[in-house]
């Protein structure tokens, strides 16, 4: 009976303490209440940007970024869209499906072009899996594709096929995650 009761109140006990130890480790809900502490927002906010000033003067567009695209997206607020699925780019060999490329895409743009871009997702997909599908054939995905020179030529092939569709602004390609899962 003692065996039995032990096996129960095992996880009930592992549960309870996991959930006090997380109270223990999260820190204060509101620290506005307490004006003793520190600001690390603030602080966060003044490391980031020296000029933390309002009257500060906005800084300049810088002319282009590493992956071929423009900085036309550094002019407001800064947005992200992610694709709500993954591309699956199948390996072919001499007619034979061997393994398959698994990676999660999302595009750097402004704030404002966010729901522009999900409007045109079906056609970004369709030019974006083409230009995977491409890399894939021309051996982009051979050997260590984690290299940068080949996630740079990768990268770039991606913005190219998204200038194609789309004349938003659009500052990168981000590989968010790739995996090469064999078949």
């Amino acid at each position: 009976m003692i065996r039995k009761l032990v096996t129960l109140s095992l996880p009930v006990a592992a549960l309870v303490g996991g959930a006090f130890a997380g109270d223990m480790l999260r820190g204060p809900a509101d620290t506005s209440a307490d004006p003793a502490a520190p600001d690390h927002a603030a602080a966060d906010h003044a490391a980031v940007d020296p000029v933390a000033d309002d009257h500060a003067e906005p800084k300049p567009p810088v002319a282009a970024d590493d992956h071929g695209g423009d900085a036309s997206a550094a002019f407001g607020e800064e947005g992200f869209f992610t694709f709500p699925s993954q591309f699956f780019v199948p390996l072919v060999r001499q007619g034979d499906m061997r393994d398959m490329m698994i990676l999660t895409l999302t595009l750097q743009t402004n704030a404002a072009s966010i729901d522009a871009l999900g409007r045109k997702e079906h056609a970004l997909r369709d030019a974006l899996l083409r230009a995977l599908m491409i890399h894939a054939n021309t051996g982009g995905f051979d050997g260590n594709y984690t290299a940068d020179r080949n996630l740079v030529l990768l990268r770039k092939s991606l913005m190219t096929a998204t200038k194609t569709v789309t004349k938003l602004p659009v500052s990168a390609v981000l590989i968010e995650d790739i995996a090469l899962q064999p078949g």
